[in-house]
């Protein structure tokens, strides 16, 4: 079972040597030894190994493997991160540096574009940015059965343009479920949009999941990612996360690049940051998107002029991130990318 870990459980000694540990590994990616640990701290070798060993009890070390040094895991980045790191806002040097980089687009293609390639560059890892699909109100949705196991989303908006998805359904889907399915969804979304509509839908739900029944719940929120899946996802600098990794690292880059190119990365990632208030951190294994893959995501709102949930903006990176500088960073390309999309949006 896994301990919890809170910010008052190390002494001063052991969250000095444990912060050592982290910002060396994610200055360098290796595992830190009780040696190269013994020659910054006034302690012997055999005192750091004690403590190394009650870190690693913790669940805040591993062993990459035997006789090696240790690493930090996810649990202890988190811990790191929540209870150590101290992240600030940009200076405003910073703040200037990018705003003299950044050439205000004309279009928003343009924009996203060319956020996801300042992120990149600034992280040495990949940025990206994400925008919904046009977002339109809808007159009418339903769901039509295909087979036991498929079944076909008729998304009608008002302008008449209808469009069709076909999703995968769990088992024990009836047409009545599907049915009950469309009225609900149909009548909550008419004359609104997805984005207006989706949290309040998906709170409903929450509340009312034993009333409604798992089956149909699951096809109701199946039904609101439908839309959200053609947006658009503009990923730059993935070729940087090569050059950070390993040979070992191969199959879960290549996992990685799997999921970026998935239908529904886009759907989840917006919900992600629909419902952030701020920067979200998704570290290794914490990553709901990218879990498997055992990279880190940063990742922020965007909004427009009326204050509105517009899109998504982040980087993508190895677990040893620079955090301290990544996070303001990304923030600020949120507030730089709404402003501009303020712009052209008054013309």
């Amino acid at each position: 079972m896994k301990t919890v870990v809170s910010y008052t459980t190390l002494d001063e000694r052991a969250r000095e040597i444990f912060r050592h540990i982290v910002e060396t590994y994610m200055a360098n990616g290796d595992p830190v030894g009780s040696r190269t640990l013994s020659r910054n701290f006034d302690l012997s070798p055999a005192t750091i190994r004690n403590v190394m060993a009650d870190l690693e009890h913790l669940g805040l070390l591993e062993a990459p493997h035997i006789s090696a040094g240790r690493l930090p895991t996810t649990q202890g980045l988190r811990y790191f991160i929540d209870g150590i790191l101290e992240i600030g806002a940009l200076s405003e040097a910073e703040r200037r540096a990018l705003e003299s980089e950044y050439k205000e687009g004309n279009s928003v293609p343009d924009i996203l574009d060319q956020a996801s390639r300042m992120l990149s560059g600034l992280s040495s890892s990949a940025g990206l940015v994400v925008a919904p699909k046009a977002d339109k109100s809808i007159r009418h949705i339903e769901f039509v059965s295909l087979q036991p196991t498929r079944a076909l989303v008729i998304i009608v908006p008002e302008d008449g343009m209808v469009e069709n998805r076909i999703i995968e359904l769990p088992a024990g889907i009836t047409p009545d479920i599907l049915k009950q399915a469309s009225n609900f969804l149909s009548e909550r979304l008419y004359g609104k949009t997805f984005s207006e509509m989706r949290g309040a839908i998906k709170e409903e739900i929450s509340h009312r999941r034993d009333e409604l029944g798992g089956l149909m719940a699951r096809i109701i929120e199946e039904g609101l990612a439908t839309q959200a899946g053609d947006g658009t996802l503009i990923v730059r600098g993935t070729s940087k996360l090569l050059d950070q990794g390993s040979v070992q690292d191969l199959d879960r880059l290549r996992l990685l690049m799997e999921q970026l190119e998935a239908k529904e990365t886009v759907s989840k990632l917006l919900d992600e940051a629909g419902q952030a208030d701020g920067v979200k951190i998704f570290i290794g294994s914490e990553n709901p998107i990218f879990g498997g893959s055992g990279h880190s995501l940063i990742l922020t709102p965007y909004r427009n002029g009326a204050g509105s949930f517009v899109g998504a903006v982040g980087v993508i990176g190895p677990t040893r991130l620079d955090y301290a500088k990544i996070v303001p960073s990304v923030n600020f390309m949120a507030e730089m990318i709404g402003r501009n999309i303020r712009k052209l949006s008054e013309g």
